[in-house]
């Protein structure tokens, strides 16, 4: 796989939770080739990565008796916060590309949409007192 493909692929595994950055996965598998555990290969313009042999020996020896991470991390997903967290990593998403390429009027509106939902938070938890107070 290429970086790119990595990275989408530790995505889908971790129900959308775990999307490391590109700044993240390369200096990774430029450490795996140093330590030649992968290999390298001009594919189509892009650099593609496999394992080698020795680095197929380490995934067996590492993970003998242990989960992926991105199990750990999908099962996270399907609990109320891990739901939060992904719908949070989108919103970013979102908000860093309307500040990217918006113009004056998107930024303004994104802004009033993002202090309206803040606020709308904060008034779901308030309204979400207990009916009876212990002393």
């Amino acid at each position: 796989m290429h970086g790119y493909q990595i990275i989408t692929e530790l995505s889908e595994r971790s129900g959308g939770v775990w999307r490391p950055s590109p700044g993240s996965v390369y200096p990774t598998l430029q450490q795996l080739q140093d330590e030649g555990l992968v290999s390298v290969e001009e594919q189509d313009g892009r650099r593609t990565f496999s394992l080698t042999d020795a680095g197929r020996t380490e995934v067996e020896r590492a993970s003998q008796g242990r989960r992926a991470p991105w199990e750990d991390m999908a099962d996270e997903a399907d609990d109320g916060a891990g739901r939060l967290r992904a719908q949070i990593g989108q919103l970013m998403a979102a908000v860093m590309q309307v500040a990217a390429t918006g113009n004056e009027q998107q930024v303004s509106q994104a802004e009033k949409l993002l202090t309206e939902t803040r606020r709308s938070l904060y008034r779901l938890l308030a309204e979400d007192e207990p009916t009876e107070r212990t002393t």
